[in-house]
C-alpha cells in the first residue's frame, strides 16, 4: 500500500507541466514604502528625529471651525478649575457643590480629603472656595489652626475672627443672631419657624457645654448631669436679661431653683442635690476660671460672625501642644458656624432674605475626634445634615489611621462613616500601610494604590540647595464611588503665586535666604560686633 501511494504521488508530479523561472526583465519591481522616519536614500529626506505634533486645546465653539475632528475630554468640565489631568492633560473641574447641584455626579455636596502633610491639601481647598466664592457661595473656614486661609479670605473681602488666649473670645452660650431672628420671624407671622430657630439655638448651646465638659474630664457627663444642664439653660433664658456666660450658668446651678431640684431627684433633700451637682459645679468652675481650656469660652464674644460674606476663624495663636484646647475651639467654631447657617436658612425660607449657600471647611478633623469619648457623636451630629440645609462641606485629615485611632470600636466605625458618606474622596500621597484601611472605605484599583504610594515619596537627595518639590505635591486622585479615579495636578495661577496665598512656610524663608546668601550681613553679638 505504501508503494502504491508513492507511485501515485510521483506519477501526479510527472503529469504537471514544467515552467521556466521568470527572467530579471520579467520580474515586476516591488513598491517600497517609507520607513517610520521617511524615505531612505539620497534626497529621500529621512529624519533623524521625529518632531512632536503641536496640540491645541479649546472649546467646541472655537475648535470646530479650525478642525472638525475634535474630541471631548474624559474629565468633567463643571465646577471650579483645579488643574490638568495627569495623563491626558485635559482640564479638570471639580468641587462638591457643582458636582451635586449642576452636574448631578454625587449624591450629597460633601468631600473628604486625605493626604500627608506638605502635599497641597490646603492649596486644593483654597482653590475650591475661591472659585465657589466667584459663583456666589460663601466659604466658611470654621477653625484655621495654622492661619493658612486668612490671606485668601481677606482678598475676598471676608471676615477674619481671631480666637485665642488674650486674642479673642467666643461665648458658647451666645445664641448669636437667633434671638433677633426669632423675634423678626414672629413679627412676620412665621411662628413655627421662630420656634425652630429657638430650639436649634438651645440644642447647640447644650451640645457645646456637654462637649466642653467631655474634653475637660476626658469623659462625657452622666445622663442626669445633662438633664440638669438642659433645665438650667432654660431657667437661664427665662430669668436672665441679655446674653449669659458660663459663670451665669454656674450661678443658676449653685442657686438650686426648684426646677433643677426636681430633675436632680433630691426628694426635698438638699444634701442629695449638692451631691448630684458637686462634680458638675467643679467642672464648670474650671471652665470659667481658667484651667486647661482657658477663659476663651467664658467671656462675651468679641467679634460676632456675619452671614453675608466669607468668614475664617483664625485660631493659629493656640500652641500645637494644647490639643484639648484646639479640639474644644474647633467644636465651638463648628457649632457657631452651623448655627449661623441655620439662621440664614430660616430667614430665606420665610422670604425675608435672599437664599445663601455656604461652603464649610472642617480642617484637622482628627484633633476633635481624639479629644474624648463621645466626640465622634458630636461631630456626626454637626455634619450629617449638610444636604438638607443647603451647605457644601469638606473635611480634611491626614490619614485613615488618624480617624480610626480611637479607643472605642463604635467610634471607629462612625469615624470611617465620615469617609464612606462623603460624596467624593480626594486622596493625595499616602503610605502603603494606609491602603488596607482606605480600600475598606472606598474601592481603589492596584494601579491607583501604587499612584498614591508614589506621590508620598520625598524629593531627590541631591537638591543642591534648590527648592525641589516632592513628586506628589499638588497631585490628587478624585474618587466618586466605584468609578475610576481622576488624577489631577493642581496648578497655581499667577495671581495666587504673586499674592503668596499658598505659602505655608513663611516662617522658614528668612533663615533659608540668609544661609543661601553668603553676602548677607551677619547678626551682631551682644557687644555689637559681628
Amino acid at each position: 500500500m505504501a508503494l502504491m501511494k508513492l507511485f501515485t504521488r510521483s506519477s501526479r508530479k510527472a503529469a504537471e507541466p514544467v515552467t521556466a523561472a521568470p527572467t530579471k526583465a520579467e520580474r515586476q519591481p516591488r513598491e517600497a514604502g517609507p520607513g517610520s522616519r521617511g524615505w531612505a536614500g539620497r534626497g529621500g529626506g529621512i529624519a533623524a528625529l521625529v518632531p512632536s505634533v503641536t496640540e491645541y486645546r479649546g472649546t467646541t465653539v472655537q475648535v470646530c471651525g479650525l478642525w472638525p475632528f475634535s474630541s471631548g475630554a474624559s474629565s468633567p468640565m463643571i465646577g471650579v478649575p483645579l488643574g490638568r489631568h495627569e495623563e491626558t492633560q485635559a482640564t479638570v473641574c471639580c468641587d462638591p457643590i457643582s458636582w451635586f447641584q449642576r452636574a448631578r455626579l454625587i449624591s450629597n455636596p460633601s468631600a473628604f480629603i486625605l493626604g500627608l502633610p506638605g502635599l497641597g491639601k490646603s492649596t486644593l481647598v483654597r482653590r475650591m472656595f475661591i472659585g465657589l466664592s466667584a459663583q456666589g457661595v460663601h466659604p466658611l473656614i470654621l477653625g484655621d489652626l495654622k492661619g493658612e486661609h486668612v490671606k485668601a479670605v481677606q482678598a475676598l473681602g471676608g471676615q477674619v475672627i481671631k480666637l485665642g488666649r488674650g486674642v479673642g473670645y467666643l461665648n458658647i452660650l451666645d445664641p448669636g443672631q437667633a434671638v433677633e431672628v426669632a423675634q423678626l420671624l414672629e413679627d412676620s407671622g412665621h411662628h413655627e419657624d421662630a420656634a425652630r430657630v429657638r430650639a436649634d439655638a438651645h440644642g447647640r448651646r447644650l451640645t457645646m457645654v456637654v462637649s466642653l465638659i467631655t474634653i475637660s474630664r476626658n469623659n462625657p457627663p452622666t445622663d442626669q448631669e445633662q438633664t440638669i444642664l438642659d433645665r438650667a439653660l432654660r431657667v437661664l433664658d427665662d430669668r436672665f436679661e441679655g446674653i449669659p456666660v458660663l459663670k451665669d450658668l454656674l450661678d443658676v446651678i449653685v442657686s438650686a431653683p426648684n426646677e433643677l431640684r426636681q430633675v436632680a431627684l433630691d426628694r426635698g433633700d438638699m444634701a442629695v442635690y449638692l451631691q448630684e451637682t458637686r462634680a458638675l459645679e467643679a467642672t464648670l468652675l474650671g471652665l470659667t476660671g481658667g484651667g486647661k481650656l482657658g477663659e476663651i469660652f467664658s467671656r462675651h464674644t468679641t467679634n460676632p460672625m456675619m452671614r453675608d460674606r466669607a468668614v475664617v476663624f483664625d485660631v493659629s495663636s493656640i500652641d500645637e501642644t494644647e490639643t484639648d484646647l484646639q479640639a474644644a475651639i474647633l467644636l465651638a467654631c463648628w457649632s457657631y458656624g452651623f448655627g449661623t447657617v441655620n439662621v440664614a436658612n430660616a430667614l430665606a425660607d420665610a422670604g425675608l432674605e435672599p437664599r445663601r449657600n455656604y461652603f464649610v471647611v472642617l480642617d484637622e478633623l482628627w484633633r476633635a475626634l481624639r479629644a474624648g469619648k463621645g466626640m465622634v457623636d458630636r461631630v456626626d451630629a454637626l455634619t450629617r445634615l449638610n444636604r438638607s440645609v443647603g451647605v457644601g462641606q469638606i473635611m480634611i485629615s491626614h490619614t485613615m489611621s488618624d480617624l480610626l485611632a480611637l479607643p472605642a470600636e463604635e467610634d471607629r466605625m462612625k469615624a470611617r462613616g465620615f469617609v464612606e458618606r462623603s460624596g467624593m474622596v480626594i486622596c493625595g500621597g499616602l503610605p502603603a500601610s494606609e491602603m488596607p484601611l482606605l480600600t475598606s472605605a472606598i474601592p481603589l484599583s492596584r494601579q491607583e494604590q501604587q499612584k498614591l504610594i508614589s506621590w508620598q515619596d520625598p524629593p531627590a537627595w541631591d537638591s543642591r540647595g534648590l527648592d525641589v518639590e516632592p513628586p506628589g505635591r499638588g497631585k490628587f486622585l478624585i474618587k466618586v464611588g466605584g468609578r475610576p479615579g481622576i488624577p489631577v495636578q493642581v496648578g497655581l495661577t499667577s495671581i495666587e503665586q504673586a499674592e503668596g496665598l499658598n505659602d505655608t512656610n513663611t516662617r522658614w524663608h528668612a533663615p533659608a535666604e540668609t544661609l543661601m546668601n553668603p553676602a548677607a550681613p551677619a547678626l551682631p553679638t551682644e557687644g555689637g560686633t559681628p
